[in-house]
């Protein structure tokens, strides 16, 4: 919420406008007094690390009454607040949506009172409203994930990685209980990245009899060798009769039945704290800029918008049809039409993965081989894991191959089975080995080893040198007729710089690392003089780690290959952090891509920095290098391997039945040596002969690259006099093009 809040109200000065801070949400509103302050630059400084929010929020029965809202339209009238940006959860919002639909009346009745004057009725004739959804449970319909989310996910999965550690020494069970009294997405989706063994949310109530299947899906585990079971149960869980399912139950019921040692975890209100995660300080920072446009842009019949997430694109979609279709949910459950409310709430794209079980169907007889290519990237684990248990349950045979294509050609490859992968999930770095060899050179040996275990498909976890493979590969094909079979490719680098997909496995994890070790260092000059940090991020070529890095940890600069600067820049640069160190800002920080300029070094640039900021700030470097790649998967990469990986098997399996003629394999087309990669919000599989277009072959990088569009976002939040043109939705062309000096809107929050 404090990123959103420091991107409101800087936005806000931004464009012009006065903005004020609401402290205790409502209840400030209806009271009044000190709780409405102005808000400054420098007053939203060191927020983005800030968990909770630092203006406080509070329930408020007076605001429901008629009474408390009309005090709460006075008090905004005496400081001419007219735009109200509100960050909260459906209830919050509705009230909202109140409020701007009574505005007018309680005007009037103000006037009545002889409280305003009547000149007020046409001076604040429209309240404006945007919305934007503060939820941990993901329960609000209309976006695919709400601010705090992704941070609850990191505390549920820091809590399961403690957990498993004492549970495989002791030989454990844990229940563990996640919050979502009325929505499953924290259970469901912590379920997937931890790979749990079972899990039961509120909206899909296990099958009666549930308990003898799921004492037997343990009992099989564990006679399979895992020393370890997770269960994990939603605090609002139910059966197909309403009854609450609570960890309890669920704790005894294993004791009763299977008489493994059991334990129960409840999390509680530890989701809700702590630190925020990379991907909640961006969603935040660009809804809450986006917030501010869409104000700007309303008018007295404009009706009221929530700024939602559409894949990585920003929207604005109708506040009261959101709100609607999230009661509709609720509505669906308490009348127990479970599937509509799973299919409305967005959940049934998470259900198959998490229903990984053991198929005895008849053998397909065809083998897959999966491998990882280049550099190691949190999450290639999830991804493998994923390929092996669905392949198996397609009915096909599972071989691993070790160290990329240098061990494919030395023929190190074996059969894989289903408990191999077990606990793979959360495992940091590459558990088959992962090297840059491209086959090329072998693919003479690569095609002996694949007519000798007979592959019939292959799968490859990798970054930009697993593109390239794949192009080789393809290549060849006109050579070797053992590489006409289905071949697919799945992104996974921290660089993020692979053609035909926006985001790739492990580019998450690598963020938060560097949003991490960028809070630590800030904080380490706290009570010292001004100062400034030159960090430098990996990445190659792309600026991507530096650019949304920077966003995230509140950089005043990035520099990255993609935008050129030279000496008057960096000069600029400098004389901006200056003018800031100047009020009351303490620290400042600045990223550079290890490869954005072979003269402007890291060196270079701190050594500028340190005397042209003689006498106002001191100076100091970091190279992050390559604990960017190291530590455990973040909740995202582990469920984007899982699932991208499991649709790319689904594929696999479609190709090979398709291409299976007269008892061979045989795919030499196109569209059977594909990419698999996430465009806004869909996975589409695409051939690789047909990314090489968009491909800058020598500096390894796509030609076009969407998160360029957000370095005018770091800029303005860092007080820099730039122009933010184009918004994510395309809907905004003009609106800052010309942005006045002064405005005489007021906006608070």
């Amino acid at each position: 919420m404090n990123a959103a809040v420091r991107a409101v109200v800087r936005m806000g000065l931004y464009v012009g406008a006065k903005v004020y801070f609401i402290h205790e949400g409502y209840q400030g509103m209806v009271d009044g007094g000190d709780n409405i302050k102005e808000a400054s630059w420098e007053s939203v400084s060191s927020m983005l690390q800030v968990g909770g929010t630092v203006i406080g929020s509070a329930r408020c029965k007076e605001f429901r009454t008629h009474e408390g809202r009309l005090k709460a339209a006075n008090n905004l009238v005496q400081y001419g607040i007219t735009n109200l940006c509100v960050i909260g959860g459906d209830g919050s919002l509705t009230g909202a949506n109140l409020f701007r639909e009574e505005w007018s009346g309680l005007l009037a009745e103000l006037v009545e009172q002889g409280l305003i004057e009547t000149d007020a009725i046409q001076k604040y004739s429209a309240l404006h409203i945007v919305g934007m959804v503060g939820s941990i449970d993901n329960d609000f319909c209309g976006t695919d994930m709400t601010i705090g989310t992704d941070s609850a996910l990191h505390r549920i999965i820091e809590v399961v990685d403690a957990i498993m550690t004492t549970a495989q020494s002791h030989q454990r069970t844990f229940v563990l209980e996640v919050m979502g009294r009325h929505c499953g997405y924290l259970a469901l989706v912590s379920a997937l990245a931890c790979g749990a063994d079972w899990v039961l949310i509120p909206e899909m109530p296990p099958e009666d009899g549930w308990e003898d299947k799921m004492c037997q899906k343990l009992s099989a585990t564990r006679s399979r060798g895992t020393r370890l079971n997770i269960i994990i149960v939603a605090e609002g869980a139910i059966d197909r009769h309403g009854k609450p399912i609570t960890s309890s139950i669920v704790k005894e019921l294993v004791v009763k039945c299977l008489g493994f040692d059991t334990r129960v975890t409840i999390l509680g209100h530890v989701q809700r704290g702590g630190t925020p995660s990379a991907f909640d300080r961006i969603l935040a920072s660009r809804m809450g800029v986006e917030a501010v446009l869409a104000l700007l842009e309303t008018t007295a019949n404009t009706p009221a918008c929530v700024v939602s997430l559409c894949g990585n694109q920003s929207v604005r979609l109708p506040l009261m049809e959101c709100v609607q279709m999230t009661q509709e949910v609720q509505k669906a459950m308490d009348e127990k039409r479970f599937e509509e409310a799973v299919k409305l709430r967005g959940l049934k794209k998470f259900a198959f993965h998490v229903r990984f079980s053991v198929c005895f169907c008849p053998q397909s007889n065809f083998n897959v081989a999966v491998l990882n290519v280049g550099a190691p990237a949190a999450g290639m684990n999830a991804a493998v894991r994923s390929a092996v248990r669905v392949g198996i349950s397609e009915g096909h045979k599972m071989f691993a191959v070790s160290d990329g294509f240098e061990g494919f050609y030395k023929g190190q490859i074996k059969e894989i089975k289903w408990a191999d992968v077990g606990g793979w999930t959360g495992q940091g770095g590459s558990l088959l080995g992962t090297k840059r060899t491209l086959p090329a050179k072998h693919v003479d040996k690569i095609a002996e080893q694949m007519r000798k275990h007979n592959i019939n498909a292959l799968l490859i976890v990798g970054g930009f040198e697993a593109f390239e493979s794949l192009l080789q590969l393809y290549e060849a094909r006109t050579t070797y007729e053992e590489l006409c079979i289905p071949m697919c490719m799945l992104p996974a680098t921290i660089s993020n710089n692979v053609p035909g997909t926006d985001l790739s496995i492990g580019a998450d994890t690598a963020l938060n690392a560097i949003v991490e070790t960028c809070d630590r260092i800030k904080q380490s000059a706290s009570g010292t003089k001004r100062r400034v940090f030159i960090i430098e991020t990996m990445g190659g070529y792309c600026g991507y780690l530096a650019s949304v890095g920077g966003l995230a940890a509140g950089a005043d600069a990035a520099y990255i290959y993609e935008e050129p600067f030279d000496i008057r820049d960096l000069q600029a640069n400098v004389e901006h952090l200056t003018e800031k160190m100047k009020t009351s800002i303490q620290r400042g920080l600045v990223l550079r891509n290890e490869n954005c300029n072979e003269n402007y070094t890291t060196d270079f640039i701190y050594q500028l920095y340190s005397e042209e900021g003689k006498g106002v700030f001191d100076s100091r470097k970091n190279v992050l290098g390559h604990m960017q790649q190291g530590g455990a998967p973040s909740p995202f990469d582990r469920n984007f391997g899982t699932k991208i990986s499991a649709k790319a098997m689904q594929w696999v399996t479609k190709k090979l039945v398709e291409t299976f003629r007269q008892g061979r394999v045989f795919a030499n087309t196109e569209d059977s040596c594909c990419l698999l990669g996430m465009r806004r919000r869909a996975l589409v599989f695409q051939p690789v002969v047909q990314l090489k277009d968009e491909t800058d072959f020598v500096h390894r990088i796509p030609k076009e690259q969407w998160w360029l569009k957000l370095r005018p976002l770091m800029k303005i939040l860092a007080k820099y006099k730039t122009s933010y043109d184009v918004s994510d939705s395309g809907q905004l062309e003009h609106v800052v093009r010309n942005r006045p000096k002064e405005s005489d809107a007021s906006v608070a929050m």
